[in-house]
């Protein structure tokens, strides 16, 4: 059994692909460039890819996405990888894995500035989309979606143990930020939450459009103010505020949306945060601690 991420090689890859797929048996196997942390990602020669979870406790996730990408696939006109296969757990890795068509495109880190704007446009477009998608069959929010499309407060111990040790330039904002946005709650019915926006997990083409959104690991059916979270995470003023424009959510919203961002900056190092979402941490608590102060 693969027990640790690093044991999923493409020596094993090459082993399950060979006994339960034989009419891929040949194509060639090699990891992709930038790896997720659940799931580990090889291409199968040029049109498909090998999805494996790094260890068992990421499984409930890959179930879950297959499950979301099959209800999405016919309704969402944004490109989501399509599960071609699904592996069975055997000797040698005793967890499911699937096999997908592989969607061409490159991450939002690698969008040239002038053509950032436009991306973001894009990527606001593919979640009005998918907020207006039918939820019949959808998973519901809550643990499963590690808590993505619950109400802010699913986070609230996190954050009350945390913005005590806020800094004076940002301990006053941030905590009238949070103490604003637990007050409010989406009161339209419940939509589709990506649950994971992030730079990572969206692809653009050469000109910078959306081409693609993966990884709906912790998709569900909620409130939508968690995918906002990225309004802050990764984008300057005038990028969060096209994705505002084309989003068009109530307001308070927004104000759960920064919660969220919040929330994440406070649980993670700044290195994760720069490393995951592009921008500094100093800069994200900067930002959220401004937008009640006035």
């Amino acid at each position: 059994m693969a027990a640790a991420s690093e044991e999923i090689t493409a020596l094993l890859v090459r082993t399950l692909v060979s006994e339960q797929f034989p009419q891929w048996s040949e194509l060639p196997i090699r990891p992709v460039e930038v790896q997720g942390w659940d799931n580990r990602t090889f291409r199968l020669g040029d049109r498909m890819s090998v999805r494996l979870p790094s260890s068992d406790g990421y499984v409930p996730g890959l179930v879950r996405e297959q499950q979301t990408l099959a209800i999405l696939g016919a309704s969402f006109r944004v490109a989501v990888p399509r599960v071609v296969a699904t592996g069975a757990p055997s000797a040698e890795f005793k967890r499911p894995w699937s096999v997908r068509e592989w969607i061409e495109g490159h991450t939002l880190e690698a969008v040239e500035p002038p053509e950032r704007e436009t991306a973001i446009s894009t990527l606001g477009d593919a979640l009005r989309e998918l907020q207006g998608c039918g939820t019949a069959g959808g998973p519901w929010a809550g643990r499963a979606s590690a808590y993505r499309g619950c109400h802010i407060s699913a986070v609230a111990e996190d954050v009350q143990a945390l913005l005590p040790l806020l800094d004076s330039r940002h301990a006053e904002g941030c905590r009238a930020l949070w103490d604003a946005a637990v007050r409010t709650v989406w009161t339209r019915p419940p939509v589709w939450v990506h649950g994971d926006v992030a730079p990572g997990n969206m692809l653009f083409d050469s000109g910078g459009q959306l081409a693609a959104l993966i990884d709906f690991g912790q998709a569900c059916v909620g409130d939508p103010a968690s995918d906002l979270g990225f309004a802050w995470l990764s984008c300057s003023l005038r990028e969060r505020d096209r994705l505002r424009e084309r989003l068009e959510l109530p307001e308070d919203a927004w104000l759960r949306g920064a919660a969220w961002a919040l929330w994440k900056a406070l649980i993670s190092s700044p290195h994760d945060v720069l490393a995951k979402y592009g921008r500094q941490r100093d800069a994200v608590l900067s930002d959220v601690a401004l937008l009640t102060m006035g």
